[in-house]
């Protein structure tokens, strides 16, 4: 049996050959690697490329592209943040390696009893496909995590675990704690421009609790509104009230979410800078 140091991506190579061809071409790393093994152990820049983090990224992304859809959660992976369990559980690299060696027999020993200058095959996808439904199902047993889809399976946006507030994760928790607390905030868009670095950029107390105070913040916050253009004022509002960036990129005419969370990033830092002149 030949020895590796199983720590390192090195592991991960077998998967890198299951990848179906249309979606190993998304990767240019993993794309560069030659088909041969010899010719890998052969080239210290190759080596070097598997011990490297772009390596690490693609093949992660890659097989969480591959496990995301047998989860049952609809859509694609991509409609997601890495605030959703779901799409964590999804990168559970780990765990689809050992899976997918138990079931196959497919792992770094098989590959390297392969004879020299053998050139692998791409995999037949639909093939990977039932391969890796079959393996998401044995980890969601044997992991014990059907509890944890059950819950996110009861939140009614995709977007509610993402660390700011909406309307419609607080009507959520209203109905799970079986309470209309007095506490909870309505207003939210301090938590649309909240930033990991800054921490929530400002607050609107809850009316009931402080009316001068909320008085004070919302007219800020309408003024700073009224310097946005009126599609970035519709971008706020639909965020507010709850929508998905894919939502809004189809309700607004964007081609997809991600010129969405451009302007939202665009509006952060017009908010930070109109606070500053304030």
């Amino acid at each position: 049996m030949i020895q590796f140091p199983y720590d390192t991506n090195l592991r991960y190579l077998p998967l890198v050959y299951l990848l179906p061809s249309d979606l190993i071409e998304r990767c240019p790393t993993l794309c560069a690697l030659p088909r041969c093994l010899s010719e890998i152990a052969a080239s210290d820049e190759m080596m070097d490329m598997i011990t490297g983090n772009a390596f690490l990224k693609e093949i992660m992304d890659a097989a969480a592209s591959l496990a995301f859809p047998h989860f049952g959660f609809g859509s694609w992976k991509e409609h997601y943040t890495g605030y959703s369990p779901v799409w964590r559980l999804s990168y559970a690299l780990p765990i689809w390696a050992k899976l997918i060696e138990e079931k196959t027999g497919w792992g770094l020993q098989a590959l390297f009893r392969m004879r020299p200058s053998t050139q692998i095959p791409f995999a037949d996808p639909e093939r990977i496909r039932e391969l890796f439904d079959k393996v998401v199902k044995r980890a969601i047993e044997e992991q014990g995590w059907q509890p944890i889809l059950d819950v996110v399976r009861e939140m009614p946006c995709d977007e509610d675990f993402e660390p700011w507030q909406t309307n419609v994760r607080i009507d959520f928790q209203r109905k799970w704690y079986h309470t209309r607390s007095k506490n909870v905030q309505t207003v939210s868009l301090e938590e649309l421009m909240e930033s990991d670095e800054d921490g929530s950029i400002f607050y609107i107390p809850d009316a009931t609790q402080n009316v001068e105070a909320y008085v004070i913040a919302k007219d800020f916050a309408e003024r700073f509104l009224a310097t946005l253009s009126e599609k970035d004022r519709q971008i706020v509002q639909l965020r507010q009230d709850g929508y998905t960036y894919a939502e809004v990129a189809d309700k607004l005419g964007y081609k997809n979410h991600s010129g969405v969370i451009k302007r939202i990033e665009v509006i952060k830092k017009q908010f930070k800078e109109y606070k500053g002149r304030e």
